[in-house]
């Protein structure tokens, strides 16, 4: 990267991290968990949520600190320590998954805006899909003015979000009522819940979506003005997002019984909010909805191009991704991006069912490049490298690797065994681009041990084939 370009200070950097996970997710929270589980198992759950997701913070942290030659963070860990094919897997994962995740942004904005005009219905009729099409190509040519001017815009809608949150987290707090919170605590008398280890797992699964988005800064690695703020962004955008979803999911369990919550529509804490305060708290918090979709949209836009750019700029990806504009904004990759989230979009008109289980699978395909993460740092603490003369500390961070691996392994299964398999539908039709890119370097597409992985991507992507046409796995 040249010197004279644009640099992102660490405020930039951590509403990154922040506003690539505040999402619709927070807005639902408190339907989704007490569908799932009762109050006691609730606060277990954030526990180990919590532990997980913190040291796969440290993860990233580390890894920026102890590799920071390593410019594209999430994707460049799995190729360093892996090789080239499993790097290109991880980059080739992460995009798809972020831009079907702009995908179901776009189609929310206007599905909530279809609880005020009926035109826009769902957010999969015509209407909303010229309305959303419009939007999508306003965000890409508000990127392509370059990436500093993007990240503030991101900064103030972060911000901007953020307040409606707290307002509930406000309200909600006064209302909070503890015979409400601790009534049938265990949901001991809810048979509809299960056992406290089913709670705990359907609880767990929510939480899988909400913090897509905290490896944010490492993708920015190239563009940070400091290294050092990289792994300080990570670590602090995660503690304030957590920070949030506990308070509005727990005193939510305060306010309204859990068989009460479990009933909510979606945004639920628009149903919460209106329960205290009337018809003005459900406007509110739709208003912060679509703050929080549009700044979700703005922060995605720009990770997709970033890794396509960063995968190329080492011919992991095609060289024409490596393309930059005027404004040193990586434009061949947000055509590409967008190109296939306009194609989705219209696709929605017709098959909204799949749709939903793409974006399912997409979100089960960027845990992979999370768990490519956390074995590389244990791999690096294991060997020692980086390590000289730190014993201590080299400990330390093969403990944090391995229970953030764990936890990765977890997530991956609670994230659903069928989308795992059938994720490889996906991956196997990458394999082209990076023979492009192979090719252009006058390379062997695969080493030998790449062969056998790539067998193993065609099998599951036969099964996954086969599945879908017998009928035991579905979309």
């Amino acid at each position: 990267m040249a010197d004279d370009k644009p640099r992102l200070r660490l405020g930039a950097l951590v509403s990154l991290v922040a506003g690539s996970m505040i999402g619709a997710g927070i807005f639902s929270l408190p339907q989704n968990m007490a569908a799932s589980a009762s109050a006691g198992v609730v606060l277990v759950g954030w526990l180990i949520t919590a532990a997980g997701m913190l040291m796969l913070a440290f993860v990233f942290q580390t890894l920026s600190n102890r590799r920071p030659e390593l410019d594209a963070g999430i994707y460049a860990y799995a190729k360093a320590g892996f090789g080239d094919y499993m790097g290109f897997s991880s980059a080739w994962g992460y995009w798809i998954s972020a831009w079907l995740g702009n995908v179901s942004y776009l189609v929310l904005v206007f599905s909530t805006l279809g609880y005020y005009f009926p035109m826009f219905g769902e957010g999969n009729t015509v209407a909303a899909v010229v309305c959303a099409s419009i939007l999508l190509w306003l965000l890409h040519f508000l990127v392509l003015r370059g990436i500093q001017q993007a990240a503030f815009i991101n900064t103030l809608a972060t911000i901007a979000k953020v307040v409606p949150i707290l307002l509930f987290i406000v309200i909600v707090a006064f209302a909070f009522k503890p015979s409400v919170f601790f009534d049938d605590f265990w949901g001991a008398g809810n048979a509809d819940l299960g056992s406290f280890m089913t709670q705990l797992r359907g609880m767990m699964l929510v939480t899988v979506w909400v913090f897509i988005g905290i490896e944010g800064a490492s993708i920015y690695s190239a563009r940070a003005q400091n290294r050092s703020d990289v792994g300080k962004a990570t670590v602090i955008g995660f503690i304030g997002v957590l920070l949030l979803l506990v308070a509005v999911s727990v005193l939510s369990m305060g306010v309204l019984s859990q068989p009460e919550l479990a009933g909510l529509q979606d945004p639920s804490m628009a149903g919460v909010l209106e329960h205290l305060v009337g018809h003005w708290g459900s406007l509110a918090i739709s208003i912060g909805l679509l703050i929080s979709l549009g700044g979700a949209l703005l922060a995605w836009t720009l990770l997709c191009g970033e890794i396509l750019f960063a995968a190329a700029s080492d011919h992991t990806m095609p060289g024409f991704l490596k393309h930059e504009n005027d404004n040193h904004v990586p434009s061949n990759a947000l055509w590409l991006s967008n190109g296939f989230i306009q194609l989705f979009l219209v696709i929605t008109l017709f098959s909204e069912s799949t749709y939903l289980s793409l974006l399912y699978l997409a979100t089960s395909m960027i845990l992979v490049p999370y768990l490519w993460s956390a074995a590389y740092a244990l791999l690096l603490s294991w060997r020692g490298e980086t390590y000289e003369g730190q014993p201590t500390r080299r400990r330390k961070d093969m403990t944090i690797a391995a229970i953030a691996l764990a936890y990765s392994l977890w997530l991956l299964y609670a994230g659903g065994i069928q989308y795992v398999l059938l994720s490889a539908l996906l991956y196997a039709p990458g394999a082209a681009f990076f023979a492009k890119a192979r090719r252009e370097q006058s390379r062997p597409v695969f080493q030998p041990f790449e062969w056998i992985i790539f067998a193993f991507v065609l099998v599951g992507a036969a099964i996954a084939g086969y599945g879908l046409y017998a009928g035991f796995l579905s979309l």
